[in-house]
């Protein structure tokens, strides 16, 4: 599917955006993973977060869906039921990694698969932390999926510093922790997102060298009734557009505002982005709030390596708003960009040198210089939704407008991008 963008003359209004798409998918599995009723309240609708509750239906648990609200059964400890076909993880990442660690606990054979992009990803880096902790499990010979995971009568609890600054690969520790009775202990050098400990309640406390996390069957999920936050990763791109449109000014409802997630809010204000956060709170043990946007004139910054994992998601439309802001923009530190949905590294610079970008791409990042030209390109999705919905956004602050091929991954985090967009168009023609 290719889809046009038209130019943007200004945004105007409020969105609510559905549930942040990480919380979700942890929100489906714990619910899951717990005997009895839970309810989900602004779930996402993401193809992604679907991934994750199609693999716990193989597993024996049940769902109801009401919009965006889901009522689920979920099985207990070790009452999860042998699967009778392959449990497919879509493009779903985050569902593949976190599921590992629960599999790893049960006493019956499974095998992960997953689509084409996800079937190129790296899963070396769950394997072997698991096996350390007594977990049987394979990727194949290119450390890749499938992966086949056997049961194990060795799980035992560890102490362990975490060698990726992945909120994944941590999560499939803890998750695996958590069936034992002996307590485990993480120590993560590097914030990553934290979203697993605050929903399973874990106890953290500071290190010498960083945080450390303990984790065991005491922190094993009970039934819950949650309202989950909307998306930041999908507010970010509202919120770039609305930065770069001239007299625009919309707010985001109820965004997730976790510190290990807001990043680009930080950024983007040392920027020059005029951001306000509005009627600050709570929401299912996250803090969330309201985000009012005015159009800005935005000057490139130094983005140190510290803060990359804050922001690795967002960087592709981080540098859409670099194109226009004042000087070059520069990240390096960021080569896990190679190994998302795409080579995010490459699909952004390939995209951006065809609007006439000087481009220098980096083994770990890129750098962007000059402005981009109005010639009407046909941008490349590489079927990464974060490189669609940024050059649907760069699009539009186009003169000429463009299209992007392959439209249709949006789905994966945020199916109602276009109409969302459409909507704040609307709104500032009123």
């Amino acid at each position: 599917m290719i889809q046009k963008f038209e130019k943007i003359n200004s945004l105007k209004g409020e969105l609510y955006l559905a549930g942040d798409k990480s919380i979700s998918h942890r929100a489906v599995m714990f619910a899951s993973m717990a005997e009895g009723k839970s309810i989900i309240r602004n779930c996402s609708e993401s193809e992604d977060v679907i991934s994750t509750m199609n693999c716990f239906a193989k597993l024996g648990c049940k769902y109801k869906r009401d919009g965006n609200t889901i009522e689920v059964i979920g099985k207990g400890i070790g009452k999860l039921t042998p699967p009778q076909t392959q449990l497919d993880a879509g493009n779903s990442g985050t569902t593949t990694r976190l599921i590992s660690g629960i599999l790893a606990a049960q006493n019956f054979e499974s095998e992960i698969i997953g689509d084409a992009s996800l079937s190129k990803r790296p899963m070396k880096r769950i394997v072997e932390p698991l096996k350390l902790m007594g977990a049987n499990l394979e990727a194949n010979k290119y450390g890749t999926l499938p992966l086949k995971i056997f049961p194990s009568k060795d799980i035992q609890s560890i102490s362990y510093t975490f060698q990726v600054a992945s909120a994944q690969v941590k999560s499939a520790m803890i998750l695996l922790a958590i069936h034992l009775d002996e307590v485990s202990e993480f120590i993560e050098t590097v914030p990553t997102r934290n979203h697993t400990e605050l929903m399973l309640g874990l106890k953290r406390e500071k290190a010498n060298s960083g945080t450390k996390i303990f984790a065991s069957k005491k922190n094993y999920p009970k039934p819950f009734d949650i309202t989950v936050p909307a998306d930041i990763s999908s507010a970010a791109f509202f919120i770039v557009a609305a930065l770069l449109s001239y007299d625009s000014e919309i707010i985001l409802s109820n965004v997730s505002l976790n510190p290990t997630r807001t990043g680009l809010i930080s950024v983007l204000k040392e920027m020059g982005g005029q951001i306000e956060i509005l009627n600050r709170r709570d929401e299912a043990g996250e803090e969330a709030g309201d985000i009012r946007i005015v159009s800005s004139q935005l000057k490139n910054v130094s983005i140190p390596k510290e803060i990359i994992p804050n922001v690795i998601d967002e960087i592709p439309i981080l540098s859409a708003a670099g194109l226009f802001a004042e000087g070059n923009f520069r990240i390096e530190n960021a080569k896990e960009l190679r190994v998302k949905e795409s080579d995010r590294i490459k699909s952004l610079c390939e995209n951006y040198k065809k609007v006439g970008v000087n481009v220098i791409e980096l083994e770990d990042g890129f750098e962007l210089r000059g402005t981009p030209s109005n010639i009407q390109a046909v941008f490349e999705s590489y079927d990464d939704h974060r490189i669609a919905m940024t050059f649907g956004v760069l699009s539009s602050l186009l003169d000429s407008g463009g299209y992007v091929s392959g439209f249709e991954c949006v789905g994966i985090s945020n199916p109602k991008f276009y109409e969302q967009l459409t909507t704040l168009v609307y709104n500032s023609k009123i």
